[in-house]
């Protein structure tokens, strides 16, 4: 199967969220103490998200246009640079594969492009979250080879 990544445009707002929608479900699952159900961007955000130069996002489509994947990036860096080295990092902020496309190579083709983009821009690292609750993430990415560099940890107080 052959796919292509490029940068997402307002066309493809409908199908982005609807991805937004299918991680958010997978976190309210997992955490329904934590997460609401509903989309981390609305509709009305997207096409400042998607123009802003910060905050780049790519798509990830099959041949035909069909969007599959989606991956939220922002450009980061240090806002104590007297403690940490001023580096470039670009931030995975939110990544999806549609469920109906997982285990195809869909999430392994848009990370990879955004390692390509990363290094294209000069960044240092590229860095995510994952959500302990997400254990198929969690696999994901370290087949990709990403290791922890910080643990959030939390004590729920009732």
């Amino acid at each position: 199967m052959s796919f292509s990544v490029r940068r997402a445009e307002t066309r493809d707002i409908p199908a982005i969220l609807e991805l937004l929608r299918q991680v958010n479900r997978v976190h309210h699952d997992g955490r329904p103490d934590l997460f609401r159900l509903t989309t981390k961007y609305t509709e009305d955000e997207l096409p400042a998200i998607l123009k802003n130069v910060r905050t780049p996002v790519f798509v990830c489509t099959e041949e035909g246009g069909r969007v599959l994947g989606h991956g939220f990036c922002i450009l980061q860096r240090p806002e104590n640079t007297r403690l940490q080295h001023d580096v470039l990092t670009l931030y995975i902020d939110d990544i999806c594969v549609d469920e109906a496309a997982r285990g195809r190579g869909v999430g392994r083709t848009l990370y990879e492009h955004i390692l390509s983009f990363a290094r294209a821009c000069g960044c240092y690292n590229v860095t995510l979250n994952v959500w302990s609750c997400n254990p198929g993430a969690m696999r994901f990415y370290e087949e990709l080879g990403l290791v922890p560099y910080k643990v959030g940890m939390e004590t729920i107080l009732k």
